[in-house]
């Protein structure tokens, strides 16, 4: 949202000079490619896997390891392009058929059409205009020009809102360097804050990030951070556990917290994704099964291949190119009499019409996509890493990421979350299941694998966030698709250059930058690979994953009712927690 905000307010200004208008397609286009710059540092790992390698890794697990700038780019662009890919035939599953919500994608162009004086709608579908142009969405008094007036002082206001905040933020942010005492402010008292790290950061980025997580969320996370440092850290410290100095990852409690949070994480990662994948079985399975046999019986090989949609009682149909009618005309007219027939909720569950064939990426393009940036990505990470990394766990690391990242994207469009970190911490679980513990590159492996499978997931969400935005809006699917590529590439390489220009010059890890996402990487794999674990932090992380492993039961079966937001969960307590 942002960036689509941002690059309204630009072409906005210099609308004058434009040879072409900056339509809400462009709007779309521009997000994409923002968007998908911005997520390279996290999704190529540069925020904790790269950390965990560079600074973490003990000397017994073959580290610390450190590699050249040209490494650097070579293992970011091998890491973003087969995510983005796989990503493209999952859309008319989730987006066309399922028409799962993408609450930030189906926000931003809500938000992207009240900018360029449209109403966007959420629910209903695409309307293909009269002469097959590009589709467009529906308006509202899109002649009167008041109502235009209107709708560009809305949209000067908000910018004026997102400016002043912007401005506040960074003052704040500025400030801090001048007095860092503003990111610890003692408010329970000198001795808390030096003992036990009892310190209030009011930080603005915080602020924001609770606004958009909400209360729910926020409070977990609150309750995690009391259990953890108001309960654990100082009976760990009373019973000798972690004698260390509190804020010490190696032997003070803030280490032997992690373990708990971590043990938490797994158990909720686990149930939850165990739940989203056994979901579309246990709603469609019968129906797949039936459609199947009915096309064996038949005879009817090429549609069996082809995979075609099927026509459920959920108020899914086929959108199968030849099945059209000889007219366009007829069809829109009878199209148009049916709606009227149908009752609300049938008008519901109709389906969505796709965006025209010349629109689409092409299945050879996916095809022939697929099999050279997973290839390219195997080669890369092999070239960056040598022997260290057995060929065969990487090609079990990208095909294991395509799946999780189906898991990832269907959770990202029902609950706007992608569980990314779940998702990664279950590929380290399985990597410690599948490579002996006598491989001194064990903890390596480890680490690669997971940052694999979260780099497919967190590609595969924020295009399928940005397809939805395009979805409804009416821009091509393709033109989306080649600009998620291009952005991801320029960031890949941004991304590397930025993370050596940090770490050449801040220590790290240091005061300002502690990378505790790292900590939690290599403090994950030696848990799961069962090194390194401190006194007593076995029992409590088993205990732990336990109780949430109930926990998420309860929560999961709650779904939909008033009472299901008091109920913990996993990922916020954990994230509070450490």
């Amino acid at each position: 949202m942002p960036a689509s905000l941002m690059g309204f307010a630009f072409f906005k200004t210099l609308s004058k000079h434009l040879d072409i208008p900056f339509t809400p397609v462009e709007n779309v286009l521009v997000q994409t490619v923002a968007g998908s710059m911005g997520t390279m540092p996290l999704s190529c790992g540069f925020v904790g896997v790269m950390p965990a390698l560079n600074y973490l890794l003990a000397p017994e697990e073959n580290g610390p390891l450190f590699l050249s700038t040209w490494k650097l780019v070579l293992w970011a662009l091998g890491l973003c392009f087969f995510g983005v890919v796989f990503a493209v035939p999952l859309r008319r599953q989730v987006i066309i058929r399922e028409k799962l919500k993408f609450p930030s994608g189906t926000a931003t162009a809500l938000m992207i059409g009240v900018l360029h004086g449209k109403e966007a709608t959420a629910e209903g579908p695409i309307i293909q205009s009269q002469d097959n142009r590009s589709p467009e969405i529906d308006t509202i008094g899109e002649d009167e020009e008041g109502h235009d007036r209107s709708k560009g002082s809305d949209w000067k206001s908000k910018l004026k809102l997102l400016l002043i905040a912007f401005g506040v933020s960074g003052i704040y942010t500025l400030a801090t360097y001048f007095f860092p005492i503003l990111r610890d402010l003692p408010v329970f008292g000198t001795s808390l804050a030096t003992n036990w790290l009892w310190t209030f950061n009011p930080s603005f980025a915080y602020v924001g990030q609770g606004i958009i997580m909400g209360p729910a969320t926020t409070t977990h996370m609150l309750i995690g951070a009391v259990v953890g440092w108001a309960i654990l850290s100082p009976l760990a410290k009373h019973k000798g556990w972690a004698p260390g100095r509190v804020d010490d990852w190696e032997n003070g409690s803030k280490g032997w917290i992690v373990w708990i949070s971590l043990a938490i994480m797994l158990a909720d990662s686990v149930i939850s994704l165990g739940y989203i994948a056994s979901q579309p079985i246990y709603l469609y399975g019968g129906d797949y099964l039936q459609d199947f046999r009915r096309k064996v019986r038949r005879g009817d090989w090429k549609r069996l291949l082809r995979l075609d949609a099927l026509t459920s009682s959920k108020g899914y149909a086929p959108l199968a190119a030849g099945e059209e009618s000889t007219s366009s005309r007829r069809r829109s007219s009878s199209t148009a009499q049916d709606e009227y027939s149908l009752s609300p909720q049938a008008l519901k569950d109709l389906p969505e019409p796709d965006a025209p064939p010349e629109h689409l990426v092409s299945n050879l393009t996916v095809t022939i996509g697929l099999i050279l940036s997973i290839s390219f990505c195997i080669f890369a990470i092999r070239v960056t890493f040598g022997a260290l990394v057995p060929i065969y766990a990487l090609i079990i690391a990208v095909f294991m990421a395509l799946i999780l990242s189906i898991m990832g994207v269907r959770a990202l469009g029902e609950t706007d979350l992608n569980p990314v970190s779940g998702i990664s911490k279950l590929a380290q679980l399985f990597f410690a299941l599948i490579i002996p513990q006598s491989n001194k590159n064990s903890i390596i492996v480890n680490l690669v694998a997971g940052a694999v499978s979260e780099a497919g997931a967190m590609q595969a969400g924020d295009l399928m966030q940005d397809l939805k935005t395009g979805h409804l809006l009416g821009a091509a699917p393709n033109a989306q698709f080649w600009g998620q590529l291009i952005g991801s590439g320029v960031g890949a390489v941004v991304s590397a250059f930025v993370y050596k220009l940090y770490v050449n010059t801040y220590e790290v890890p240091g005061k300002l930058f502690q990378v505790p996402t790292g900590y939690v990487w290599i403090f994950t794999a030696r848990l799961v690979t069962g090194k390194g674990l401190p006194t007593m932090a076995a029992e409590w992380a088993f205990g732990a994953a336990v109780i949430f492993v109930v926990v998420t039961v309860v929560r999961i079966y709650g779904m939909g009712t008033r009472w299901h937001p008091w109920i913990p969960g996993g990922i916020a307590v954990a994230v509070g927690k450490s």
